[in-house]
């Protein structure tokens, strides 16, 4: 009898063990959940940080900090979003896009330039601008007219003032239009003497101003046509593209998007 409850108590612990483990009890491959019962996805922000004051790097420091940085964070935060900045070329930034390495642009991006809006999805206008000629201290030019066919001008590859400068180099209009990866590489070209001047958006140039007066300076007044600065997606993602355009306008609306101008120094133009 004894043997017989033994044998009983046995079959009836293993049942238990099966019946727990058919149940998924004590499992350690369940996926860890978020504070809101998902996990979150993290969105890629790509971005070419020599944009002062809309994105850029600290000497020392890989954080890109900058008025995009602020503004996307503050849309993160009202949309409950989760952002990873990812560095890269400025023409490499649509192209991003449209191979899944990234699920945004912000950098500070014109989406009135060239055919831009066909490849990409642009927001709402969140700056507006205009662009300006760059020129070494003791320069004599007084504007963009004044610029001659033996001269050189600089610009960042990829951008509205990168095609202009080319434009001109064709049209005859001046020697050489130098296009560079960076902003900091077309500084150091005027500041070596190496090109006369550099087209550059007015806020950023301002940047570079206010601690490089002794350097440079503005030649005469803004020229081209207005710039409208926004954030982008993949092409069909609304998704998406209504989050970002509602968290800009809760920011409008709060005040946090003045906020964030007052503290980079920039004016809605």
């Amino acid at each position: 009898m004894k043997n017989f409850k033994k044998y009983l108590a046995l079959i009836l612990g293993a049942a238990m063990i099966f019946a727990l483990a058919a149940c998924g009890g004590g499992s350690s491959e369940e996926p860890a959940e978020t504070e809101s019962g998902g996990d979150a996805e993290v969105l890629k922000v790509v971005t070419e940080p020599t944009f002062a004051p809309f994105e850029f790097t600290e000497d020392g420091n890989e954080e890109i900090v900058g008025f995009d940085p602020d503004m996307m964070a503050a849309i993160a935060e009202d949309q409950g979003l989760t952002l990873e900045w990812v560095t890269m070329e400025f023409d490499s930034l649509i192209p991003a896009l449209q191979s899944d390495q990234g699920d945004i642009i912000c950098a500070g991006m014109n989406k009135l330039a060239g055919d831009r809006a066909d490849k990409v999805d642009f927001g709402e206008t969140y700056f507006t601008s205009n662009l300006m000629l760059l020129v070494s201290s003791d320069s004599d030019l007084s504007g963009i007219d004044a610029v001659t066919p033996d001269m050189k001008l600089a610009s960042q590859i990829g951008t509205t003032g990168g095609d202009m400068v080319q434009a001109m180099q064709e049209e005859g209009k001046i020697a050489e239009g130098v296009v560079l990866n960076q902003w900091t590489d077309c500084y150091l070209q005027l500041k070596n003497g190496e090109v006369q001047g550099v087209i550059v958006d007015k806020p950023v140039g301002t940047e570079y101003l206010s601690e490089h007066s002794d350097i440079a300076k503005f030649a005469g007044e803004g020229f081209g046509d207005t710039e409208e600065f926004a954030f982008a997606v993949k092409k069909g993602n609304t998704e998406l593209l209504d989050k970002l355009n509602t968290g800009l306008a809760n920011l409008k609306a709060n005040g946090k998007y003045d906020e964030l101008l007052t503290k980079w120094k920039l004016s809605a133009e």
